[in-house]
């Protein structure tokens, strides 16, 4: 348990990958901080799970797109655990309707902005101190596949510009805080679908996916065992970089159709 006596705090991880993350940090040794919307249920649920593996934590409703939700869930979970060490910013807002940028609405375009981008941004702010006095901190920002190339994506305009913004700034904060002992990365995840997000790997042995150059479908297990590894002590030499998860598929698809 290398990070035993680490407090993490994962945004949106009642369920999916959030959850399988927040178990798979539990069980490196990490008291863990779950953070919900509307899951609470689910959320407690998780909770009881951390706590039978002998680790600490709670459920915190938040929602990190508005911005005073984004500090207070930080200051509860400094109170409740201590100070966060480790940050994973997986919440993030994502429209599934395929619209032309043309037909979103202003609203829509603030919440997609603030639950990938700004709220990101104002809870590494808020973490900062504390692992600045520390010496030591992780912080992991969720994206897609390819995102460091910044390509088009047809009909996903506003959540592919938040996150390959958000690209930038993971490089930017990974330089600006390394002589800190923070570590700063980019996990990009392929195409990781309904019950899958909180399967292990063994859970999908033998099942084929014909999408995949992989041949198999991603799970979280895949996922949470790169956080993990980037969460490590001797990890502290990775900082400033995106990585694909993804088995080799490219999840954008660059054609327009009409």
């Amino acid at each position: 348990m290398k990070l035993l006596g680490r407090t993490a705090l994962i945004t949106g991880s009642a369920k999916g990958l959030g959850r399988r993350t927040a178990l798979e940090l539990a069980a490196s040794g990490c008291d863990v901080a779950i953070n919900y919307v509307s899951s609470r249920e689910e959320a407690e649920q998780l909770v009881e799970d951390i706590e039978a593996l002998g680790r600490k934590s709670c459920a915190i409703q938040g929602d990190i797109a508005k911005a005073d939700d984004a500090i207070r869930l930080v200051s509860e979970v400094e109170s409740q655990l201590g100070g966060v060490d480790i940050l994973i910013n997986n919440a993030g807002p994502f429209i599934r309707e395929r619209r032309l940028f043309a037909d979103y609405d202003t609203e829509d375009i603030h919440y997609l902005m603030n639950g990938n981008l700004v709220g990101t941004m104002l809870m590494n702010h808020r973490v900062l101190p504390g692992m600045r006095s520390r010496q030591w901190g992780r912080i992991i920002h969720f994206g897609f596949g390819h995102a460091s190339e910044a390509r088009s994506w047809p009909h996903r305009a506003v959540y592919a510009a938040a996150k390959v913004g958000l690209v930038s700034f993971t490089k930017t904060l990974a330089v600006e805080e390394a002589s800190n002992g923070i570590t700063v990365n980019m996990i990009c995840p392929g195409d990781i679908r309904g019950g899958n997000k909180e399967k292990s790997i063994v859970d999908v042995a033998g099942i084929i996916d014909d999408e995949s150059p992989r041949g198999r479908p991603g799970t979280g297990e895949d996922v949470a065992r790169m956080i993990a590894f980037l969460c490590l002590p001797e990890s502290d030499f990775i900082t400033g970089n995106t990585i694909d998860v993804s088995g080799g598929l490219d999840p954008i698809r660059t054609h327009l159709k009409r």
